[in-house]
């Protein structure tokens, strides 16, 4: 499996281009903004896309989905329970992101449980809200793609209006922690991480609650 993250737009997003190197096909994960520079990655991997998936509908995660969307004709998926956040976002996200674009309506409503195939690859969708309602992490090769649930060394953000810290940290500890140790984490922002690091440094996920 070819995982090649990418930091994106003045937020410094990670976007992750997920390959199959049997098949040659790849998702996008949470493409936040630089669509172009995507793009010409996935034509340097020689990759073709075939799903755009975002953990949530927060506007530095979304502005490149379009733009992706319309050169490649790839399924684009997201849970429903974030899809009022697609446009709740565009205003802030355009002042900050030059390129934004509203993503479009989605083609598919992801839910946990659901297995996104892309090739060889099987990604299982894990439901994770709190950061936002329909947060969700993306499972499969021995990593796992967090968005904005979980850090390295910190937790998603859950002041805003959709935030709710208890079912955030729930999710973490009952869906997140109980993954394989060595398990690659890899967030919406800053530093890959492994669920075994997590464990034992997080200080979210201290205090007995493992």
């Amino acid at each position: 499996m070819i995982v090649k993250p990418m930091v994106v737009g003045p937020l410094a997003e990670n976007a992750y281009i997920v390959g199959s190197e049997e098949t040659g096909e790849c998702a996008v994960i949470d493409p936040g903004a630089e669509p172009g520079r995507i793009l010409e990655e996935v034509e340097r991997l020689g990759l073709t896309v075939k799903v755009i998936l975002n953990t949530h509908g927060h506007g530095d995660h979304i502005g490149g989905v379009a733009a992706i969307k319309d050169a490649t004709g790839a399924t684009y998926g997201i849970h429903e329970g974030d899809v009022p956040l697609l446009r709740r976002s565009a205003p802030w996200a355009m002042r900050v992101v030059s390129d934004f674009r509203l993503p479009p309506e989605p083609d598919m409503y992801v839910k946990g449980g659901d297995i996104i195939e892309v090739g060889d690859i099987k990604l299982t969708v894990i439901e994770t809200p709190g950061h936002t309602r329909g947060g969700v992490c993306y499972y499969g090769g021995g990593v796992v793609f967090t968005g904005d649930t979980l850090f390295q060394g910190s937790i998603g953000r859950f002041d805003p209006p959709e935030g709710n810290g208890r079912l955030l940290l729930r999710g973490i500890i009952t869906k997140l922690m109980v993954l394989p140790a060595e398990t690659r984490v890899y967030p919406g922002h800053g530093p890959d991480s492994t669920i075994a690091r997590e464990r034992l440094t997080n200080p979210f996920l201290r205090g007995g609650l493992l």
